[in-house]
Order: C-alpha cells, then sequence, then structure tokens
C-alpha cells in the first residue's frame, strides 16, 4: 500500500487485519463477484467454436498447523520436491484469457478435476454452442474420455452437441501404442521424405474410437536418442569402474577408500540408474549374490521408438491433425500464465492458513492475471511492443506527492507524465491521472 495511491483512501489507516476482513468479505460474495466477472468475460468468447485450455499447477503454502477443510496437503510439486501445497486449475482461452479457476487440495490427481471443471464452466458460460478442451498429459484417464464423451453443450439453441477435447497421451502410456506406430511412422516418412528434418511429420489412426494423431520431430528424436546414449554409456563405464573394484579386491590388490562389497555395488548403481531414469532400460539384478545387470534390448528399442513424438487423443472431426497439433502447442500459453501467477503476481508462497482466505488469494490472484491478459491484448491491439512488466515499469515512474511548505496547507500533485506514459496509457485506453492544483515555483 505503500507505493500505490488510492483516490479516498488514507492508506496509513489501514490495518493487516481490516485487509483480512475484506478477504472474508470476499468469499462472502465469491458467487456475485464470480457472475460479475464471467459478465464481463463472456463477450470475449466466442459462441460459436471456443478452443479452451485446461492445466494445474501447485501453488507452495507455508506453515505447519491443521485447519478444518484445509487444502494445504503434501503432494509432488511442479518443481519435483515433496512439498506443502495446494493445486490450482486454470481454464483459459485460444486467445490466452482466463476464464475460470478453482482451489483444489494440495494431493488431488490431476486427472479426476477435469470433468467436473468442464461442468462448471459450461454452466458458467451457458452461451456457448461447441466446445473444444485441450488438456495436458496429466489429464488423460480412460475415465476421463469416457465422462468427457458423456457431456453436452447446449448453448442458445435447442440442439445438443457433445463436448469435444485433444488430450496428450502420457509418456508412461506409450507402450499401449506400439503395435500401432510403426505402420503410421512409415507411411508418414514416405509422404514426407524430402522435408525439413526440423518439422514435425503428422499422422493418425483410429484408438477405441477416437482419433489418435501422432506428431513425429525427426530432429528431436535424434537428439533424445544420442541424449539416452550417452547416459547409457556413462552408466556402463560406471558399472565397468564398480566390478573393477570388486575383481580387484579378491585378487587382493590394495584399494584407495572403503571397501566395496556386491551388495554395495548393486544398491549404489541401481540409484544411480534410478536417478538417470533407465531402470526400465537398464535391469540391476537386486537378487543375486554378485554385481550384475543386463541392457534389455527390447525397452531400448521401445523407447527409441517414442522419441520425438506427441501422441494426442481426440472426438473432434472436422480439424485436420496439423492443426490439432497447433492446437494442442498452443496449450504452452496456459504454462506462461503460471509463471506470471508465481513471479510477477507473486502469489507463491502463500502464509494464509484457513481455507477461505486461501481461496480468496487464489481469487484475488486469478483476477489480477485476467488484468494482465487484458493487458498484454491491448498493448498488441495498440501495434505497442512493450510487454505488460515493462509497461508497468514506466507507469511505476508516475508518483503522486503531498507537500506542505511554511506550515501551509498539504497541496497534492501527480509528477509530470512524459509521452513514453502517455502513449502506455493510450493503449491500455486507461485515462491520465488528473493534475491537482500546482505549486506556484514563486
Amino acid at each position: 500500500l505503500t507505493s500505490v495511491s488510492m483516490p479516498g483512501i488514507d492508506g496509513d489507516k489501514l490495518t493487516h487485519q481490516q485487509l483480512l476482513r475484506s478477504m472474508d468479505a470476499l468469499m462472502d460474495h465469491q458467487g456475485a463477484v464470480e457472475d460479475c466477472v464471467a459478465g464481463l468475460l463472456r463477450p470475449l468468447i466466442d459462441q460459436d467454436l471456443s478452443v479452451v485450455f485446461y492445466d494445474l499447477t501447485t501453488i507452495r503454502a507455508e506453515g505447519l498447523s491443521q485447519q478444518e477443510g484445509d487444502v494445504r496437503r503434501f503432494g509432488m510439486s511442479k518443481e519435483g520436491i515433496i512439498a506443502r501445497q495446494f493445486m490450482l486449475g486454470v481454464v483459459q482461452t485460444a486467445d490466452g484469457m482466463p476464464i475460470y479457476h478453482e482451489v483444489f487440495d494440495g494431493n488431488t490427481a490431476e486427472a479426476p478435476t477435469l470433468e467436473p471443471t468442464l461442468k462448471k464452466v459450461l454452466a458458467r458460460y451457458p452461451h456457448i454452442r461447441r466446445l473444444v478442451v485441450v488438456a495436458d498429459r496429466g489429464l488423460l484417464s480412460v475415465d476421463n474420455i469416457e465422462a468427457l464423451s458423456q457431456l453436452q453443450v447446449v448453448g442458445k439453441a435447442a440442439d445438443k452437441r457433445p463436448l469435444e477435447f485433444i488430450l496428450a497421451v502420457p509418456g508412461r502410456r506409450y507402450g499401449q501404442f506400439v503395435d500401432l506406430l510403426p505402420p503410421m511412422l512409415v507411411q508418414a516418412g514416405q509422404d514426407s521424405a524430402q522435408e525439413d528434418p526440423s518439422r514435425d511429420i503428422v499422422t493418425e489412426c483410429q484408438w477405441q474410437g477416437h482419433r489418435l494423431v501422432v506428431a513425429h520431430n525427426p530432429q528431436q528424436a535424434a537428439e533424445q536418442t544420442e541424449e539416452r546414449c550417452q547416459r547409457i554409456q556413462a552408466l556402463e563405464l560406471r558399472a565397468a569402474q564398480l566390478a573393477g573394484k570388486l575383481d580387484a579386491q579378491e585378487a587382493g590388490k590394495a584399494q584407495r577408500g572403503r571397501k566395496l562389497s556386491d551388495s554395495g555395488a548393486k544398491a549404489r548403481f541401481f540409484h544411480e540408474v534410478s536417478d538417470a531414469h533407465l531402470a526400465r532400460i537398464i535391469k540391476v539384478d537386486l537378487k543375486s549374490d554378485l554385481f550384475t545387470y543386463e541392457l534389455d534390448e527390447a525397452a531400448l528399442a521401445r523407447a527409441q521408438l517414442m522419441d520425438g513424438k506427441l501422441m494426442l487423443v481426440t472426438n473432434v472431426k472436422d480439424m485436420k491433425a496439423d492443426e490439432i497439433v497447433s492446437r494442442y502447442k498452443s496449450l504452452a500459453d496456459i504454462e506462461r500464465g503460471f509463471r506470471v501467477l508465481k513471479s510477477e503476481i507473486e502469489m507463491a508462497p502463500v502464509y494464509h492458513r484457513l481455507p477461505d482466505r486461501i481461496r480468496a488469494h487464489a481469487s484475488i490472484c486469478f483476477m489480477a492475471l485476467i488484468l494482465y491478459r487484458v493487458m498484454r491484448q491491448r498493448l498488441k491491439r495498440a501495434g505497442s511492443e512493450l510487454s505488460p512488466e515493462s509497461a508497468l515499469a514506466d507507469l511505476r515512474r508516475i508518483q503522486r506527492h503531498t507537500v506542505s511548505i511554511d506550515n501551509s496547507a498539504p497541496m497534492s500533485g501527480v509528477s509530470t507524465i512524459h509521452p513514453r506514459q502517455a502513449d502506455v496509457l493510450a493503449a491500455l485506453n486507461v485515462k491520465e491521472p488528473s493534475h491537482d492544483a500546482q505549486m506556484s515555483l514563486l
């Protein structure tokens, strides 16, 4: 509050408790607030074809207390560590405008959140006649596919049409498609033999009544295969070192360091293989009395077959395979939105302990993200090359001062608005701050 001027409000008199009570008031009127926000966003959503993106992220939470209905749970964070957190689900349009959010417990699995979230989105925006949802790998499950296929989009018309989806196949399920891929890739390779290797080769087939779209990037596949081979070679060299030390000990040769046992070598090598994410390819025999391992050539071949591939399951019938892939890749914009929440908006870590305060914090940050995206759209529409961060940095230089000279009555005024700042305000369609009575220099 020390860096913000709010006409009619004396920031020095506001207390921390008053701000917390305002968050409680927000939750008391949450339904009305969300309806108001939805009403403002509704004109920005194409009712004939709305492509929306759904994803979740983890938000770190501090504190050790336990509350009734606590959403702070220990779970695997996006950073790959176990932490106390809550989950934030966000739905946004293809234009990058967030239209819905929800807070989930920190240990919630991603897949079960998709169906109830989309039901609420359809209820909040009933004017939509056709909805295509794009979701990331963690949200694909057989139950989700069946449930989404049953959802109906009503719109204003009397006819109903099923909700459509584009879901990415998680890497752990790639093994289910091993038999489908070779003939697809042979045909796709023949059709695209002369194309740039850095471009995706896109093909499709039918899978469980839906379209399975596969995008193969030869350059990325070669890089992934080479990187995996280097890791395997490094581990094989490490295994040779461990085996050599064991052999030298048996031969009675003096070795530096502590004595190594076969069990110790197996445990050490197994952890190194696991850390390299190669446990399915390099099999360490933990039951053997001696230090042994083997390279599973079949598993290695399967892994190489999947290199450079993006696999999508969809029920959208009137989009070409290339467009399906392009739509999915636009999901990266929602990841950028999560980064904005955690960096510029500073959503995390959260120090609130009451569940409703945490939800209020999430609502405030979500509305801030909406404003951020509105700024981005208006700057782009005005032809400005500034990002929202750069625009805000320029506007922060506008200051309001209150001064008193020779015990006279205090006078307030706004610093001079420079042309660059005026251009930013014009691009954002925001009225310039009014200049109060100027003090005479004489």
